[in-house]
């Protein structure tokens, strides 16, 4: 199976968590129906990509990263690659090239929402996921950041844009107890 066709899958699968987020899962489907290379920055009318919110294991703060380009602080995410084998696996690689935490795991069932934002290269269609770090890791910046903190849930409507702040909500509403 492709890289396209387990998008199309993990999409047509997901069930959407309301009616905003159901217009944007068909808009994705139509989007690869319609672009045979819809998951690659080369598609200059947007392409699928993949981001993961870092959870920490007690489960109290997540990882941002201050984009060096963006100069915001945003989840780990970015641009699929031609070795990425699946969407969940191009956020976990992502996450981990980002965060320097090796042995992050994805939250089970899939993806926690989808976000549609214009950057400057094209549309991004991002399928978003949350992974859980390990018990004693350590971040480490990339050459993709300026900066890499962690922040309590109720620091980040103080630092972090409208997306990222919807995707901190769902994660914690997904997040066993």
């Amino acid at each position: 199976m492709s890289l396209h066709q387990d998008a199309a899958r993990v999409l047509t699968e997901w069930s959407a968590p309301d009616a905003a987020q159901e217009r944007l899962r068909k808009q994705y489907g139509d989007h690869l129906a319609a672009y045979p290379d819809g998951m690659w920055k080369a598609c200059g009318d947007g392409h699928i990509t993949a981001s993961a919110l870092v959870i920490d294991p007690d489960r109290e703060r997540v990882l941002l990263t201050l984009h060096r380009k963006l100069r915001m602080w945003l989840q780990m995410g970015g641009h699929c690659e031609p070795d990425d084998a699946t969407l969940a696996g191009a956020a976990l690689r992502e996450a981990t090239e980002e965060s320097g935490i090796e042995g992050l795991a994805l939250l089970p069932g899939g993806p926690v929402r989808l976000d549609r934002h214009h950057t400057p290269c094209a549309w991004h269609m991002d399928v978003q996921y949350a992974a859980v770090a390990p018990r004693g890791a350590v971040a480490a910046i990339s050459d993709e950041s300026l900066d890499l903190r962690w922040f309590g849930y109720d620091e980040v409507a103080a630092v972090a844009d409208e997306s990222v702040r919807h995707l901190v909500t769902r994660t914690r509403a997904l997040i066993p107890s």
